[in-house]
């Protein structure tokens, strides 16, 4: 009865693999472990880099841990989305080929975009509106810019991306998925993030297996491609080294004192050294270059500029901008405007209507000390 009671070793071997046939590697479908720590270690330094950009821009501190790498089917993605989210799409427009999709949460979103224009993240408004998407949209755009900056060190080639597409993801009501991309499966790396107190979430990125499987295979044969460089240098050093063995060469470093000899003789040789002629200059030939330069000059083009005021403004004012909006300057009603040329204050003058045309009046032209005091 012992006997029965007891696991045969097939069994327990069995049980050790959790019954997989495939002895607990990826399907062909998927990525292998060594595949996924590949693709992990390549988000870990570009997003690395993407958390001091976005920490500078939002004025806190933010950490972006190692990701998770796992790999889905599109129908699974209802469960990996089951949240309202931000999206952001982004294609790679040098060095690669594919596209790149980020997904973080709204209400994530609505704290980075609070941040972003002003506030202080704790009030911040869940529902997104154009300004809010602006605000998000440039957040991202830094980060993934940063990502490409970094991911160009990693694979020694220029590496550039498009301007992001920012837009909301619903996946269970089928809003924003446009910009998922079409291959099936995906790859989706998850990454912890966290800004200050106020966000402790995640934010994923999502792109095509296939596109995944083409950075390992250029990271594998970066790595495989500096063996035969030196294999190549291989040959010249068994040649030296087999003419160093050879009876016959050993002569040869004798006669390596004789050039060196024949270098003394050539230097004690005369050398011959003519003085230099130079042409005759007159009187009117210094004039004449003077009236050329000067009218090379007449047909240089300048840029004149008539500035009506100016203010300052901070991002979130701008922001704020619609149509209607009326921006105040710093110049009263009536006073003289600034005539620039090249972007350097020459004159004074008054605005006029000429043929319903802008035009201006000049009524002060500052002097040459001034003219040259505004250009230094």
């Amino acid at each position: 009865m012992e006997n029965n009671n007891r696991l045969s070793q097939d069994e327990i071997d069995a049980l050790l693999k959790g019954g997989d046939d495939n002895n607990g590697e990826q399907p062909e479908s998927g990525l292998s472990p060594m595949e996924q720590d590949t693709i992990g270690e390549i988000g870990n330094i570009s997003f690395g880099s993407s958390a001091t950009a976005l920490s500078t821009l939002l004025n806190q501190k933010v950490e972006i841990t190692t990701p998770t790498v796992t790999v889905v089917e599109r129908s699974q993605l209802n469960e990996e989305f089951p949240h309202p989210y931000v999206s952001i799409g982004v294609s790679y427009t040098e060095g690669f080929s594919g596209n790149n999709l980020l997904v973080i949460k709204q209400d994530d979103a609505a704290i980075i975009a609070d941040l972003m224009m002003g506030g202080d993240g704790t009030n911040a408004d869940p529902s997104l509106g154009e300004i809010h998407l602006s605000a998000v949209q440039e957040a991202m755009n830094q980060m993934m810019g940063s990502a490409a900056t970094s991911m160009s060190t990693v694979f020694s080639k220029k590496i550039d991306i498009s301007p992001p597409e920012v837009d909301l993801l619903d996946v269970k009501e089928g809003e924003g998925t446009d910009h998922i991309p079409e291959e099936d499966p995906l790859v989706k790396v998850s990454f912890r993030l966290k800004v200050g107190k106020l966000i402790d979430s995640h934010i994923m990125q999502l792109y095509p297996l296939t596109f995944a499987k083409d950075l390992i295979d250029e990271l594998t044969n970066q790595d495989s491609g500096e063996q035969p460089v030196q294999t190549e240098e291989a040959p010249p050093v068994q040649e030296k080294a087999a003419a160093s063995a050879a009876p016959t060469p050993t002569p040869s470093p004798k006669k390596e004192p004789a050039p060196k000899r024949q270098g003394t003789t050539k230097v004690s040789e005369p050398v011959q050294v003519t003085p230099a002629e130079f042409a005759s200059f007159d009187s009117q030939a210094e004039a004449q270059p003077h009236l050329n330069n000067l009218d090379m000059l007449m047909d240089i083009p300048l840029s004149v500029t008539v500035e009506l005021g100016r203010t300052n403004r901070s991002v979130k004012e701008v922001l704020e901008l619609s149509s209607g909006s009326i921006i105040e300057l710093d110049k009263l009603a009536g006073e003289p405007v600034d005539i620039l040329v090249n972007q350097r204050v020459v004159a004074k003058g008054e605005v006029v209507v000429i043929d319903e045309n802008f035009g201006v009046r000049v009524t002060d032209i500052l002097s040459q000390a001034e003219r040259i005091n505004k250009l230094r």
